[in-house]
């Protein structure tokens, strides 16, 4: 009788997520390296949250990042394209001379997609992604945005950056207090409880600055972590207490959807936006390299996506960038396949378990100023087994063969050269795409 009445409970969940569009939510961690999370192999972490939620749906363990930085992969995710084929081949930043990105005014996001097929549409937190207009938030497809319009907080309590605050209720400035992490829970919190007597479904993009520097935690999340982990350094420590303070933080969200009725008929993913930071102690798994760089540690990253009694728990390696999340709401949405996108969908396998698909090579650039790149590029492609990389302007290209050498440390270029210029054939077609797009703004 169980096992009958566990059955029906799963085929009412199917009914129900068939018969209406569903509520969708994209959480992003910023700087979140692939081994920070306890399913990921973290053994000093603790990931309670964000594992259940790992367990309860999808868990991808081939997911990458479009660019190992911040603003580019950001573009990439609210567009459905490369991110140097809509002007963000680089950092947005605040001050002018450094930033090497505009996000193209004529590019269509996620949000405005939505709203077509009547969702009501939502950003919480981080959107680096331009401060003027047209590139703010409401000015993008989104109906209400809480959050920070800048790129790095220089502060998690005081919420500014090179002196200027951007928390932004719209486009009203707002002043909150407490850390960051919180703040931005709790608008969430405030955002899906507004949605409780609200017919249409909702998009809710909510992009945590955590663990992104400075490396700022609570000073309780960081006792109670050195407390348990007696042997920590205190500079892991407080990368641990930050990611596990956000990860209370999304528990908190998916206890209140789960408190208002909206958790099941939600799809819900979770992604990193790129390789957490070598630096200040992150965690890339035993992968090479890690945020801004294109060895896999600074692109490949965690993810998940849970939609409850649709998707079936499980892990896969399949292999999918962040890109592909545009093309895959979309589809979940009821709306038409989309065109003219670079991204691909992968709703089939979060469905049925399967995908079926052509093969494609994939593309990851970096545009960075400062004086060691003077606003040149790095570069990688993927071609099944096969990467091709340019880790810097400064360095040569290299070739690995991912299948045999997962850790990237043999270099193939030399050895295998018609693989070599297959794949340098293709990288220059995509370089030539991305150079005919501008990505500064005109005067």
């Amino acid at each position: 009788m169980t096992g009958f009445i566990g059955f029906l409970v799963f085929a009412l969940a199917l009914f129900v997520s068939a018969g209406q569009k569903p509520n969708i939510i994209i959480i992003v961690a910023d700087d979140l390296g692939y081994g920070d999370l306890s399913c990921y192999g973290a053994t000093d972490l603790q990931s309670p949250h964000l594992d259940e939620l790992m367990a309860a749906g999808l868990r991808f363990t081939n997911f990458y990042a479009n660019c190992p930085v911040c603003s580019p992969t950001r573009a990439a995710l609210l567009s459905g394209k490369y991110q140097e084929m809509v002007g963000v081949p680089g950092v947005i930043r605040t001050d002018p001379a450094s930033n090497w990105g505009y996000l193209s005014p004529s590019v269509r996001l996620l949000p405005f997609k939505l709203k077509t097929k009547g969702y009501a549409t939502a950003a919480v937190g981080k959107w680096h992604l331009g401060l003027d207009e047209p590139s703010h938030p409401n000015s993008r497809g989104f109906d209400h945005f809480h959050g920070f319009l800048g790129d790095m907080m220089d502060d998690y309590y005081k919420h500014t950056r090179h002196g200027q605050h951007y928390m932004r209720l719209n486009r009203e400035k707002v002043a909150p207090e407490g850390h960051a992490t919180d703040i931005f829970t709790r608008w969430a919190v405030e955002y899906l409880n507004s949605r409780t007597k609200e017919k249409d479904p909702f998009f809710l993009y909510l992009a945590y600055n955590a663990p992104h520097t400075p490396i700022q935690p609570p000073r309780e999340w960081v006792e109670k972590v050195k407390a348990r982990e007696k042997e920590i350094s205190n500079p892991r420590a407080r990368l641990v207490a930050l990611i596990e303070h956000m990860d209370a933080g999304i528990g908190q969200v998916v206890a209140t959807l789960k408190k208002n009725g909206q958790w099941e008929n939600t799809l819900l993913f979770f992604v990193s936006d790129n390789g957490g930071q070598l630096s200040v102690g992150a965690n890339c798994g035993n992968l090479r390299g890690g945020k801004q760089d294109m060895y896999e540690g600074g692109l490949k990253i965690p993810a998940c996506a849970v939609w409850p009694g649709v998707i079936k728990p499980a892990t896969t390696d399949f292999t999918a960038l962040t890109m592909d999340l545009f093309p895959t709401v979309l589809e979940a949405a009821g709306a038409a396949p989309a065109t003219g996108l670079d991204a691909r969908s992968f709703l089939p396998l979060l469905k049925s378990g399967i995908q079926v698909t052509e093969d494609r090579d994939l593309f990851f650039t970096r545009r960075e100023g400062n004086l060691r790149y003077m606003g040149e590029c790095s570069w990688a492609m993927k071609r099944g087994p096969w990467k091709l990389v340019k880790n810097s302007p400064m360095t040569p290209w290299e070739l690995y063969h991912l299948d045999k050498d997962p850790l990237e440390t043999t270099n193939l270029a030399d050895q295998e050269k018609k693989v070599f210029n297959d794949l340098a054939a293709a990288m220059r077609i995509h370089i030539q795409r991305g150079g005919s797009v501008p990505w500064q703004k005109a005067e």
